[in-house]
């Protein structure tokens, strides 16, 4: 099925709006009970779900990281050789965001598609990008693993939300499907992706907020729990501004793993994230308007 995400080819994704974006038509076929399971990457998913929804399953977890895919024929190996003024295309405003932070000579352009529409555009001769900056994960599932040509990680660039997992949605009263899905959840990777969801909830991020994330959860084998530790941050789309805090807490159920990141986005809204994610907002709105006075 296509979503107004997959349809909408020609606009940024952060004039666009929230993540229902990419879920909305599939969530609207799940409760008409047309289909009966939603298969997501969770990364797309917004952080409260619509009534009747429910998410029953978390997959493990490729490597969350983002990477740098160079077009062919370049020689380049990392964002340090780049010389100033290079264009590297990005859809996302978080790594924009981050990025400029460390590499304010460099030129991002935005750039839309599916993953192979990217690799094309980036590819052709007479395109303008000299690389991107693409979620490694789906490049691996796709077995374009060959294209990475490094990895960027935090301190750099720290990944989107719930980024390299996949989730399962289903009708909070469909009990089969519920069961089904216990069969496959993970559950470490599900305790992780519910901190780093439960902060971007308070953080009231959505789909183009520059909210960066990673997790760990150190486990004992046979054991269920164990410490998990949660950063994030929050950074000015001009990458000036640039709030970043870390909590580790002993935790021993998905719901003390939430409180975590719940407490994580209290800490980050009182140290400055607040003014950066309300100019973000007053910069969208007024991009928008923009926009819709060009149309007319």
């Amino acid at each position: 099925m296509a979503t107004g995400g997959d349809k909408n080819q020609s606009q940024a994704l952060y004039l666009l709006g929230g993540k229902e974006l990419w879920t909305k038509e599939l969530e609207v076929a799940l409760n008409e009970k047309a289909v009966d399971m939603l298969v997501h990457s969770l990364k797309d998913v917004q952080t409260s779900l619509p009534k009747g929804c429910v998410l029953a399953a978390i997959l493990e977890r490729e490597d969350p990281v983002d990477c740098l895919v160079v077009k062919a024929g370049l020689t380049w190996k990392s964002l340090d050789e780049f010389p100033d003024g290079t264009v590297v295309g990005t859809s996302s405003v978080r790594r924009v965001a981050q990025l400029k932070r460390r590499y304010p000579a460099l030129k991002f352009l935005d750039v839309r598609g599916n993953l192979g529409t990217r690799l094309a555009k980036l590819d052709a001769p007479d395109g303008p990008y000299a690389a991107l900056i693409l979620a490694k994960a789906g490049i691996v599932r796709l077995g374009l693993g060959n294209r990475v040509t490094s990895d960027i990680g935090p301190p750099v660039l720290h990944h989107a939300v719930s980024q390299g997992a996949l989730g399962v949605e289903v009708r909070s009263d469909d009990h089969e499907a519920v069961e089904l899905c216990k069969k496959i959840n993970h559950w470490p990777t599900q305790w992780k992706c519910t901190a780093e969801r439960a902060c971007l909830r308070v953080l009231e991020g959505g789909c183009s907020v520059p909210v960066g994330v990673s997790s760990q959860l150190e486990t004992v084998d046979g054991q269920v729990g164990g410490q998990l530790s949660l950063t994030a941050c929050v950074t000015a789309l001009n990458g000036e501004a640039h709030v970043e805090h870390s909590l580790t807490e002993t935790v021993t159920s998905v719901e003390q793993a939430e409180k975590v990141g719940e407490q994580l986005a209290r800490v980050l809204l009182e140290s400055g994230a607040r003014q950066i994610l309300d100019d973000i907002t007053k910069d969208r709105d007024h991009k928008v308007k923009e926009a819709q006075a060009a149309e007319a």
